[in-house]
C-alpha cells in the first residue's frame, strides 16, 4: 500500500511538471500539492525550466528608479508598517515639498535613472486636485520623468474621498502624467488576512478591480505578494491564481502585468509582531515561493528576485529559481526599511551581483524595454 502511494505521488507530480511546462495554467488544488509534494530542488528546476522558455537569454534585467513616498500621514493602520502616521500627529507627519522633489529627481538623474516610484498612504484629506496637482508639479521639474505612481488601494481610496469612480480618477492620473501602476497594497488578496493586517485599507476585491480598469485603461502594472504572516499556504496560492485571472482578462494589446514580485513580511519592532507570533521563514522556502509563483504565473513573462528584502545573496540563487530580473536598486527605500530590511545597492554593485550569479546584466525600463 505504501508503494503504491509513492508511486501515484510521483506519477501525479511528474503530470503537473509537464503541465506547467507546457504553460498550462495549474489550478489552486494543484499549485497547493505541487508545492506541499516536490522537493524544493524539484520545485526550483522546474521554475527555472520555465523560465529559461519565457525567457531564453542567459540574461538578468535591472533598474535604477527612486522610491519617494509623498507623505507619511495614512489611515489604513497597517499592522506591519512602522512608516506610517495618523494626521494628528502633527511632529512626526509630512508632505513632501516641491524643492525637495527637485532635489530627489536632480540626484536621480545623475544617479542615471529616469523614473520614480511614487507611493504615500491613504491620507484622509487628499483627493484627486492633489494628486493631479502633484504630478503636474512633478513634470514641470523635469517632463520626461516616468512616474510609476500610488497602487490600487491608493486610487481606490481617491476615487471614495473624491467621489468619483475608478476608471474616472486613472483616465484623470493618466492625463496628470501617470506612466504605470505599481501592484502595491496586495500583501495577500483573502479578506480574511486584510481585515486583520490592514482594517481600513480597501478589500481585495477594489485591488482587482483598480487593476482590471488600470489595463484596460492600457496602463502597465506589476503585481506583489507579501507573505509570511497569518496567511495559509492556500491563501498564498490563491493569491497567485487571482493575479494570473486579472491578467487572463486584460485587454490583448494592453501590457497588464509585467512582472510579479514576492517578499516575506517584515515584522521588526512592528504592532504584527506583538500581536502574533511569527516564526522568521527560512531562506529555502522564500526560493520556493519564487519557484511556485513562476510555475503558476504562466501568463507574467517576468519574476522579480526582490534582493532588498532577502538580501543580495538569496537575491543570486532566486535567479536561478525561477526569477530573471534583479528589479531596482532602489534608492531612498523607507516602508520595507523601517521593519528590518535594510539592503542597499549602487549600480556597479548591482550588475556585480548578476554576474556573480553566472548572469548577464541588462539594464531595462519599466516596461522592458532595453536602455
Amino acid at each position: 500500500m505504501q508503494t503504491h502511494y509513492v508511486e501515484t505521488k510521483i506519477m501525479d507530480i511528474k503530470t503537473l511538471h509537464n503541465k506547467a511546462l507546457d504553460g498550462s495554467p495549474l489550478t489552486l488544488q494543484e499549485g497547493v500539492f505541487l508545492y506541499t509534494n516536490s522537493t524544493a530542488q524539484e520545485l526550483f528546476s522546474l521554475a527555472n525550466r520555465i523560465r529559461f522558455k519565457l525567457n531564453p537569454a542567459q540574461k538578468v534585467s535591472w533598474q535604477i528608479d527612486r522610491n519617494v513616498n509623498y507623505t507619511n500621514i495614512c489611515i489604513s493602520g497597517c499592522l506591519f508598517c512602522n512608516f506610517h502616521c495618523t494626521i494628528s500627529q502633527s511632529d512626526k507627519g509630512y508632505t513632501a515639498t516641491k524643492d525637495e522633489y527637485r532635489e530627489k529627481i536632480a540626484e536621480l538623474r545623475m544617479m542615471g535613472g529616469d523614473q520614480i516610484l511614487l507611493q504615500g498612504g491613504l491620507h484622509p484629506n487628499y483627493d484627486i486636485t492633489f494628486y493631479e496637482q502633484l504630478f503636474t508639479d512633478i513634470k514641470s521639474i523635469d517632463p520626461e520623468l516616468k512616474l510609476n505612481a500610488l497602487g490600487p488601494p491608493e486610487v481606490a481610496h481617491i476615487a471614495r474621498i473624491s467621489k468619483i469612480s475608478i476608471e474616472e480618477t486613472l483616465r484623470r492620473l493618466i492625463a496628470a502624467g501617470l506612466t504605470s501602476l505599481p501592484g502595491a497594497g496586495a500583501e495577500i488578496l483573502s479578506d480574511r488576512v486584510r481585515k486583520v493586517l490592514s482594517p481600513a485599507k480597501p478589500n481585495s476585491a477594489k485591488w482587482v478591480e483598480v487593476m482590471k480598469c488600470a489595463h484596460r485603461l492600457g496602463l502597465g502594472s506589476t503585481a506583489t505578494m507579501v507573505y509570511g504572516h497569518i496567511e495559509t499556504l492556500e491563501e498564498r496560492i490563491g493569491h497567485l491564481v487571482t493575479i494570473r485571472e486579472i491578467q487572463d482578462c486584460k485587454p490583448k494589446e494592453a501590457p497588464g502585468f509585467r512582472a510579479f514580485i514576492c517578499w516575506p513580511m517584515q515584522t521588526e519592532d512592528t504592532k504584527l509582531a506583538q500581536m502574533f507570533s511569527i516564526t522568521p521563514l527560512s531562506a529555502v522556502e522564500h526560493l520556493k515561493m519564487v519557484a511556485i509563483s513562476r510555475i503558476m504565473l504562466n501568463n507574467i513573462p517576468h519574476i522579480q528576485a526582490s534582493w532588498l528584502t532577502i538580501g543580495p545573496e538569496l537575491g543570486k540563487i532566486a535567479l536561478h529559481c525561477g526569477a530573471d530580473d534583479m528589479g531596482s536598486i532602489m534608492i531612498e527605500e523607507n516602508v520595507v526599511s523601517s521593519a528590518g530590511a535594510d539592503y542597499r545597492r549602487n549600480k556597479e554593485e548591482m550588475q556585480k551581483m548578476i554576474t556573480d550569479a553566472g548572469f548577464e546584466p541588462w539594464l531595462r525600463n519599466q516596461d522592458y524595454s532595453p536602455r
